[in-house]
């Protein structure tokens, strides 16, 4: 028959067979998504939207005034040098003309008579019939008449020219983009009437912000937004030496290399500048970076230990999917997940790897 101690250790038996500890899915390695780091130069290309202009542009007019009769060419015609855009109305500027002439004939006749009587008046002087004085005055008469006669011929031939300037003839070869005046007009000197874009170079036309001045000279490629497939390259003309009062931008022009024969004026085109290369930098996703008090960190996984190690980064830019950073090796493996809750006592084993910055 048992003894009754027995009875009482049997409980305790018990007791300790099902106190025994058993595995669990939370003592082994934690599972994690990670990112396998991939550096790269920073370069980040800039675009700015600007229109295609000619080089030079000028506005064209009559360097008489008078009323318009004629306008030979419309907008957008081309034209070559010495055709004729525009005539004015030149009957007063004939009569313009002829009343020079007339007024050069009375000076040239006045200007022979006082030389005549200058040269009878010397010769008399040197017999001694006639005082110094008088001979001095006959000189003088002669002398003027004489720059009458200049002045005279000089009037002459401006009043010709001005009747040539009833014809305005193109500088040069090139296209009109803008018409000013029609017949009818009555126009003063030098007032505009036909607007010319020389051919030839053609250029992009844009505003650059402040950031992006000093690099204005860094390699350019234009993109136009009628052939978005083509691309052509461009360098800088000219940059303007001071911003603009009011939109704090500085003027740029960039010459097209080659243009191509379908390029018009006027039409919109991107402009992007290539950025200088930088330092090597890692894309990671926003998740993968946390921060407990000492600044930006992210948790490097060692794949065969699974050991996790606090890495201190520097942020170099910020992306809608993505974060630049410094501080990493290529083809390190940081955690792109769940960032928040791990520590650097637990193990982590590599369930996931997803491509960098997605």
């Amino acid at each position: 028959m048992p003894s009754r101690s027995a009875f009482f250790l049997l409980p305790l038996v018990l007791t300790a067979c099902f106190d025994r500890t058993q595995p669990t899915v939370a003592d082994g390695p934690r599972p994690v998504q990670v990112v396998q780091v991939s550096l790269a130069p920073a370069q980040s290309a800039r675009a700015y939207a600007g229109t295609i202009r000619p080089r030079r542009e000028a506005d064209v007019g009559f360097r008489a005034a008078g009323r318009v009769i004629a306008r030979e060419v419309d907008l957008g015609a081309r034209v070559q040098a010495g055709q004729v855009l525009a005539r004015l109305d030149s009957i007063d500027l004939a009569l313009a003309l002829r009343s020079a002439a007339a007024d050069l004939a009375g000076a040239e006749a006045l200007a022979a008579q006082t030389a005549a009587d200058a040269a009878r008046s010397r010769t008399l002087l040197s017999q001694g019939w006639t005082p110094a004085s008088t001979d001095d005055a006959k000189q003088a008469t002669a002398r003027t008449a004489q720059e009458r006669a200049t002045s005279a011929r000089a009037a002459l031939a401006l009043a010709s020219n001005r009747l040539d300037y009833a014809v305005l003839k193109a500088p040069a070869d090139g296209i009109v983009t803008a018409t000013l005046a029609d017949p009818g007009t009555v126009v003063a000197d030098g007032q505009p009437i036909i607007r010319l874009a020389q051919s030839g170079t053609l250029e992009v036309e844009l505003a650059l912000p402040e950031s992006a001045v000093a690099d204005a000279n860094a390699p350019a490629s234009v993109t136009l937004w009628a052939k978005a497939g083509t691309t052509l390259s461009a360098t800088l003309r000219e940059v303007a030496p001071a911003a603009d009062p009011k939109l704090r931008t500085y003027g740029a022009r960039y010459t097209i290399a080659d243009p191509p024969p379908w390029l018009a004026i006027g039409m919109t085109a991107t402009l992007t500048l290539a950025a200088p290369v930088g330092e090597n930098l890692a894309r990671l996703p926003a998740a993968a970076l946390t921060d407990r008090g000492a600044g930006p960190m992210v948790w490097v996984v060692d794949p065969a230990t699974g050991r996790l190690e606090a890495r201190a980064v520097g942020i170099r830019a910020l992306q809608q999917d993505a974060t630049l950073v410094t501080g990493l090796r290529d083809g390190e493996h940081v955690v792109a997940l769940g960032v928040q809750k791990l520590d650097p006592a637990i193990r982590v084993r590599i369930a996931d790897t997803r491509p960098a910055g997605s």
